[in-house]
């Protein structure tokens, strides 16, 4: 019937084209005019450093200056609080939020997936992938320990993976995407391809570039705002301050070690050879922003005790001769400390401790413990060559009758002396016995 009416309309209206007729039924849809875009990329791990970035994007496109924000996305993962205050600011944006993931080869895995699903249009490069969102602790150090065979969940683990399927079945909801795939995302780990999402409705268009993206959104309709119009808009690149890069750098379970490691190490060299200074100010530093990074990501106090105790024993074992104990249990202390080091959880690869890079950090930690062990007992084992102490052996001249006593030029000093071996004239070659307090024993040479 709509057909015959079109056809209808035409005959009746010759200049009337089928495709303004077929615009009327729309013709009372609200255009909304993208003039200014605000590309925000981001490439890395979600923390802290990372919401702070994508929620200052979002602050400036709804302070009006900007119509549209793209988030060109690139992640593993991140942390799962971070992930939700970016999440919470998505959703309260009046300006409408695109998540492009891109570059080709990038990825938006774990807590990418949530961001991504949560804003109001989902785009990918060609050769992206998207899934993989199973929470998991930031400590488990699956990679290095492997996984073989199904695992039975605890009861954390458990409570995690429900938490999350329902956010994830919130957000999809709410944004009219694929539930179906999104809960498998999180509970099967599942990943697809840019093709394969476009074709299962869990993203809304696949552009190889930022002109092709703005292209595909022209007149597409977006709920709550409109249909799109975004020919002749400008684009304007934010980017991270050095200072955003830097934290979001050294926020990683393995960097926090690796610094922590170096801290020590170098406060080892310091406490041994006080005035060197240069290993104390970089073993200070490094110390302090391995606290930093631990306090991002929530690490458990407890562990952070048990790794410093490990640090206090591999000092005593400089200071304390104790044939490696202490330095064993340094070892340990510091092992099971990085353990229980974490307690949050986390969404993705990027924020799990390498069981690699923490025995890397033992192993070097006693190396430098055993090197500076081993400087300390030679020089105890290295005869006294200044001081009163070292007179012991040296030979000397009676400047006095010693019957037994009497006095002695030693080392271009007078000594009170007393023999050892008899009565000894003056002018007498002699040779020191002992020292005692500022006296000293000889014999005849």
């Amino acid at each position: 019937m709509l057909k015959l009416a079109m056809i209808a309309l035409c005959l009746t209206f010759p200049g009337l084209s089928k495709e303004a007729v077929a615009a009327k039924p729309s013709a009372g849809i609200q255009v909304y005019r993208v003039k200014k875009v605000l590309a925000a990329p981001y490439s890395g791990i979600i923390t802290p450093a990372a919401a702070e970035f994508i929620n200052g994007a979002i602050d400036r496109a709804n302070e009006g200056k900007f119509d549209l924000l793209v988030l060109q996305l690139d992640t593993p993962g991140g942390l799962d609080g971070s992930m939700r205050e970016i999440i919470k600011k998505v959703l309260s944006s009046r300006a409408p939020v695109a998540v492009y993931v891109s570059p080709q080869g990038a990825r938006a895995a774990s807590a990418g997936v949530f961001i991504a699903m949560a804003s109001d249009i989902v785009a990918m490069s060609p050769g992206t992938n998207i899934g993989a969102a199973h929470p998991v602790m930031i400590g488990g150090m699956s990679s290095a320990l492997g996984e073989k065979g199904e695992k039975k969940k605890d009861a954390m683990e458990e409570k995690m993976l429900n938490d999350a399927s329902a956010y994830m079945k919130s957000i999809t909801q709410q944004k009219g995407r694929n539930v179906e795939w999104a809960i498998k995302a999180v509970t099967r780990s599942e990943s697809i391809s840019a093709e394969e999402a476009l074709k299962a409705g869990v993203t809304d268009l696949m552009a190889a570039d930022m002109t092709e993206l703005l292209a595909g959104l022209n007149g597409r309709e977006l709920a709550g705002f409109g249909r799109l119009s975004v020919e002749g808009a400008k684009v304007e690149t934010l980017v991270q301050t050095r200072r955003q890069r830097f934290f979001a750098a050294i926020a990683n379970p393995d960097i926090a070690m690796i610094l922590m490691s170096l801290g020590a190490a170098g406060l080892f060299i310091e406490l041994y050879n006080p005035g060197l200074i240069l290993p104390g100010v970089v073993g200070a530093v490094s110390m302090v922003l391995s606290f930093y990074s631990f306090q991002t990501l929530s690490a458990n106090f407890a562990g952070i005790l048990l790794i410093l105790l490990g640090f206090l024993f591999f000092v005593a074992e400089i200071k304390v001769l104790s044939y490696g104990l202490l330095s064993l249990g340094g070892a340990v202390s510091i092992l099971l400390g990085a353990l229980m080091l974490f307690e949050r959880a986390s969404l993705g690869g990027g924020l799990s401790l390498s069981l690699h890079i923490l025995l890397s950090s033992l192993v070097s930690l006693l190396a430098v413990t055993a090197a500076l062990a081993w400087v300390v007992i030679k020089a105890q084992m290295r005869g006294v060559v200044t001081g009163i102490e070292s007179l012991a052996g040296k030979k000397g001249l009676a400047k006095s009758d010693l019957s037994p006593k009497g006095t002695v030029l030693a080392q271009g000093e007078l000594w009170t002396a007393e023999s050892v071996s008899g009565d000894i004239p003056a002018g007498s070659e002699v040779v020191v016995e002992a020292v005692e307090g500022f006296k000293i024993k000889v014999r005849r040479a």
